[in-house]
């Protein structure tokens, strides 16, 4: 809060020499809002720095904040245009990204005008100018429904970021009551299930060849066998499905390594799984002369298994129990072994370089029935496992120590986690390939709609890598026309920039 009792003291404002007015303090020296202020630190400031900022940094602070909200409209209008009847494009196709384009936009608009200006004052254009919004007369944040109005109501204001922490402005504390969690868990379930809805319709919908909507509900509810019913029900419905329940599997994959290693930026390649799957494929190749998917299956799930064993024997070397350290320590140890020798064998011979450079990249593409069926075995038992153990990995969470005094088998339940992700990334990585980034990036969404609750946190986790990993595909379809990009090539640009800002934030979460 804004105290409007005690002035600044002239002391201190005339003070040239070696007070802390001296130099005032630039935006870069000063917490964000809502960060903790440090008690060996003044921020008191000059009377003319209370000045208000100047319009045309205003006016550049909102043109930021508009092309924030514009980028993904003139993005989807380029990809709409490009989808004319001329280019190969259809109805549908142009339909879906537009519907894209606008979703996307819409929620650019409520994440930058409504939680960050709302709640912590502070948009893309007002971080990059340091300006804060606040309420005039309390001097704190205005909250998320204030800032989405269209007019914004008397009484806010536009202020410099060095006035707004000298002036103790405070962002909206997050409600963390058992009744706001629960509305959010209920509201995010709802959300995702209309976007598993709305994806599986687009991934029917979208392909190299383009459907109109009387022909795609013809295949789906009165099929006769014409070419676009065979499209729909022999390649995109399966390719759908078999996305689907991949994403599904990498999603709770992602989300048990993370709590099980303790570390933020875990996903299946910390523990070594897609190298062992990477080298037992190279080997299939190379040996027995194996260039199918279905014949690449079994050996790259033998090898996620295989490399899941050794890792935790490594771990556990001497009588130790294995712990977060030794296993993300061994996992990267084999990881770069496995690859090394990947290498080695892709060196020595053109014909198995050919095939596994398919492989590797991951993709939905070109899988029967035959495999989603052999897979899905797997990932059901992963799955049950996975969600039998998530009582005992939230007592974890809290420290081996504590879960330990808790009468938690700390060892049993790791090696239980570790059964459920083998089986979870080897039957993902036998039907894909190596599929990066949905088991690093979904665990952090759904961490911030469930909370740290295991037992909430692996379905939305799971259902957001459904999600991700089909939309994905979608996007590969369209972009290269008339070729496909490979899923994993699109949720690498997609996943990258994540890692970046994820990296790159000043406190990691704390798993």
């Amino acid at each position: 809060m804004r105290d409007t009792t005690t002035p600044i003291e002239e002391d201190r404002v005339t003070d040239t020499a070696s007070g802390p007015l001296a130099s005032h303090p630039s935006p870069n020296d000063l917490p964000e809002p809502g960060a903790t202020v440090r008690p060996d630190r003044d921020y008191s400031i000059a009377d003319e720095d209370r000045r208000a900022p100047g319009r045309v940094t205003v006016a550049a602070a909102a043109a930021v904040d508009v092309g924030v909200v514009l980028l993904p409209l003139v993005l989807g209008l380029v990809v709409v245009r490009s989808l004319a009847d001329d280019n190969g494009g259809g109805q549908v196709d142009r339909a879906v990204f537009g519907v894209i384009a606008v979703l996307a936009a819409a929620g650019a608009l409520v994440w930058n005008r409504g939680f960050r200006d709302g709640r912590a004052g502070q948009s893309v254009g007002k971080s990059l100018f340091a300006l804060v919004l606040r309420d005039a007369e309390t001097g704190d944040a205005v909250g998320v429904r204030p800032a989405l109005a269209l007019r914004r109501r008397p009484g806010v204001e536009t202020v410099r970021l060095t006035v707004a922490v000298a002036e103790d402005f405070e962002p909206v504390a997050p409600d963390t009551s058992s009744a706001a969690t629960r509305r959010r868990r209920t509201s995010g379930l709802i959300i995702l299930v209309a976007a598993i809805v709305l994806v599986t319709l687009m991934s029917v919908a979208v392909g190299a060849r383009p459907l109109t909507f009387a022909e795609i509900f013809h295949a789906l509810f009165s099929a006769t066998g014409t070419d676009t019913d065979v499209i729909v029900r022999s390649l995109r419905l399966p390719r759908t499905i078999l996305g689907l329940v991949v994403g599904i599997a990498l999603g709770v994959a992602g989300a048990l390594i993370q709590g099980h290693t303790r570390n933020p930026l875990a996903d299946a390649g910390l523990l070594g799984l897609n190298a062992g799957a990477a080298f037992f494929v190279v080997m299939a190749i190379y040996l027995f002369g194996i260039t199918s998917p279905g014949g690449y299956l079994w050996f790259a799930f033998a090898g996620a298994a295989a490399a899941s064993i050794v890792v935790f024997g490594t771990a556990s070397l001497g009588g130790a129990r294995a712990n977060p350290l030794s296993l993300a320590l061994a996992g990267a140890a084999i990881a770069f072994f496995l690859q090394a020798m990947t290498n080695a064998v892709v060196l020595l011979d053109q014909t198995t370089l050919d095939s596994y450079r398919f492989w590797v990249v991951g993709s939905v593409a070109g899988r029967g029935p035959d495999i989603f069926w052999t897979v899905l075995p797997f990932i059901v038992i992963g799955l049950i496992i996975a969600v039998a153990g998530t009582p005992a990995l939230n007592t974890i969470s809290l420290g081996d120590d504590v879960a330990r005094s808790l009468g938690t088998n700390i060892t049993l339940t790791r090696v239980v986690g570790i059964v459920a992700i083998t089986l979870l990334t080897g039957a993902a990585t036998a039907a894909c390939g190596p599929v990066a980034f949905v088991g690093l990036v979904v665990p952090h969404i759904a961490r911030a709609i469930t909370g740290p609750d295991y037992r909430w946190l692996l379905p939305f986790a799971g259902a957001l890598g459904g999600v991700l990993l089909v939309l994905a595909d979608v996007i590969g379809r369209v972009v290269v026309r008339p070729g496909e990009l490979q899923v994993g090539i699109v949720l690498a640009l997609i996943g990258a920039p994540f890692f970046i800002a994820l990296v790159r934030r000043r406190t990691l979460v704390s798993l």
